[in-house]
């Protein structure tokens, strides 16, 4: 397209503007205080971006949009990179929700881990940097309050106290072993912990604890006791001081070798709940400014926001203030000139990231190594890049399961993982199970749908191979190259055999190749996933099916054994000598019960 022209009509306006390629996509969407300005940069001559100049020769028109400010611009770019995706955009992913603490609506709550839908009647604490933060919480919490985690399956059907109720982290609601408005206290002064409020909790009980040591009921102004002397030490661990807000996240970003890292610190209610570290995908050409500024506006899309974010210099952080205030109505204060404590965070944050950075960069370097190792030991072309690897799991026969995951672009892609359940088959045919399973994948691939793979790895010596095969030739699909994986001499690994397709001998590779590590990475993937779908499937058979399947256990047997044991899982965990425990189960009927869940 002649430029020229175009550009002498672009405004001295703030706005959007995309680039779109021949075939109508939108391939680059930015934003600008100046759009005349912004967009004639892409075009003079010295670019010094490979990636600009790549992006700028698919350019075949350019479209605006312009706006009252620069901050409606953020909001709009911002939309539009998440409607489009659009290739040379920087894009953040994070695909899993993050995880909270809930606290269930139910007469004597559940204190648990929770990620996902929120469900109404529960009280929900979070969003959480990671799984280990809540975890830790959830242990200090029971270590305090002693309240109950234990599935209301489990809970309903107690008989007794279970170890928690021992270990003096439960004071065992299931059997009545504390009134009503006692455990409802408990729920109270964790709900007000969890909500920062720490004073106030160690108000209230250091009021209860001089109420019972009045009245002489000197063990539980023991116990109050103890649980103030175990909030005051959290508090000391845990509390940030020198924050105008009691949520904060702390921002830094570290670029090294043209790749990105950010690390987020959150602080809620006043505390240190941890860190979490973001790779943005199409960094390139970016200034650092560019990139947070990016992160932030993604970011906070499905996050709770936060009344303070501290973060580097040369962060337009009026922009940013403005971008919340226009797009939540909230407001929110940036900090971009550190002091004090809140630069000792900061600083935290640059070391985190600048650790996750390197470690990112070491992996991939590693695993780009052994993709070139893997190329010399099969004599692959330079543009292979796709590999699958398929293996069977089951039990006896029991709930076969086919599992297929994918290597691809220098990575494992779980993503693309599938799981194939495999039921008209003699059971125990793993020979039967792989032609299934191959057959369901590649038939689509062989009529044009989905990624064709340059190689396949089979979890199986020369039988299974042969029936890969079969299959790949019925299908059209010649080109692909095939190779079992056969386990070795006792099944050790470092032992395996490479059988490749047209050749008789397997191919020796010594145990030290890094190519060989990449196969059995990718094989023990494979076995992974087939595994955990097996026993997924095979779990759910079981619980369904219960105990109605074991002859001799009619219904009071079954509501005995519930009842005795609090639930199916512990009847799977325990010993003979244990079920003969339970009313009318004798010793013939406890060996078969065993026998049916091992």
């Amino acid at each position: 397209m002649d430029i020229k022209p175009f550009l002498k009509t672009l405004p001295n306006l703030p706005g959007v503007y995309r680039m779109i390629n021949e075939a109508g996509e939108i391939i680059y969407v930015g934003k600008a205080k100046d759009l005349k300005k912004r967009v004639s940069s892409y075009f003079v001559k010295t670019i010094a971006s490979p990636r600009t100049k790549m992006m700028v020769g698919h350019i075949d028109h350019i479209e605006i949009t312009v706006t009252h400010s620069e901050a409606e611009a953020l909001i709009l770019e911002n939309n539009m990179i998440k409607s489009n995706m659009p290739r040379y955009n920087v894009i953040f992913r994070d695909d899993k929700s993050y995880p909270y603490i809930v606290l269930t609506g139910e007469k004597y709550p559940r204190l648990a881990f929770h990620r996902g839908a929120q469900k109404k009647g529960n009280q929900y604490f979070g969003p959480f940097p990671n799984t280990n933060a809540v975890r830790e919480s959830i242990q200090l919490l029971q270590k305090v309050f002693k309240l109950r985690t234990c599935e209301n399956s489990v809970f309903k059907n107690r008989s007794r106290p279970c170890l928690q109720y021992q270990i003096h982290r439960c004071t065992a609601p299931c059997v009545d072993l504390i009134k009503e408005d006692e455990y409802q206290n408990d729920i109270k002064h964790a709900s007000l912990f969890l909500d920062g409020k720490d004073s106030e909790v160690i108000s209230q009980l250091t009021h209860q604890m001089n109420e019972a040591a009045s009245s002489h009921a000197y063990e539980y102004a023991a116990l109050y006791r103890d649980r103030i002397q175990s909030l005051r030490q959290v508090r000391t661990k845990q509390f940030v001081s020198d924050f105008s807000a009691s949520d904060a996240d702390i921002i830094a970003c570290v670029e090294e070798a043209g790749e990105y890292c950010l690390n987020l610190v959150m602080i809620r209610a006043g505390r240190h709940l941890g860190d979490k570290s973001f790779f943005p995908k199409n960094p390139a050409d970016l200034e650092t400014q560019d990139v947070i500024e990016t992160f932030v506006t993604q970011y906070y899309t499905n996050q709770t926001i936060p009344k303070l974010i501290v973060t580097q210099q040369h962060v337009n952080q009026a922009l940013l203030s403005e971008f919340f205030k226009l797009n939540y109505d909230i407001e929110v204060k940036v900090i971009n000139k550190a002091i004090g404590d809140k630069r000792v965070w900061l600083t935290m944050a640059q070391k985190n990231a600048q650790i996750a950075l390197k470690q990112k960069l070491m992996q991939s370097e590693s695993q780009e190594n052994r993709v070139e190792a893997l190329k010399v030991i099969f004599n692959l072309t330079e543009s292979f890049s796709r590999i699958e690897c398929f293996d069977i799991s089951h039990t006896m026969g029991e709930g076969t399961v086919a599992s297929c995951v994918v290597f691809d672009k220098g990575n494992l892609q779980n993503k693309e993982y599938r799981r194939f359940n495999i039921e008209d088959i003699t059971p125990g045919d793993d020979y039967a199970a792989m032609r299934e399973v191959l057959t369901r994948r590649y038939k689509k691939i062989a009529t044009g749908e989905g990624i064709k793979p340059d190689l396949i790895f089979i979890d199986g010596g020369k039988g299974q191979l042969n029936i890969a095969i079969e299959v790949i030739q019925e299908l059209g699909l010649s080109d692909i190259l095939l190779v079992g994986i056969a386990k070795g001499e006792g099944r050790k690994p470092g032992l395996e055999q490479l059988f490749v397709a047209g050749k008789d001998e397997p191919i020796i590779v010594k145990k030290d190749n890094v190519g060989f590590h990449l196969i059995q990475q990718i094989r023990d993937e494979a076995h992974r996933f087939a595994i955990s779908g097996h026993r997924a499937k095979r779990a759910k058979k079981r619980i369904t099916s219960s105990l109605e399947d074991i002859e001799g256990i009619g219904a009071q047997k079954r509501k005995n054994l519930l009842v005795y044991f609090g639930g199916i899982e512990r009847i799977k965990n325990a010993s003979i000598e244990e079920i003969i425990m339970v009313d009318g189960i004798n010793k013939k009927l406890a060996e078969k019960i065993y026998d049916y869940f091992h």
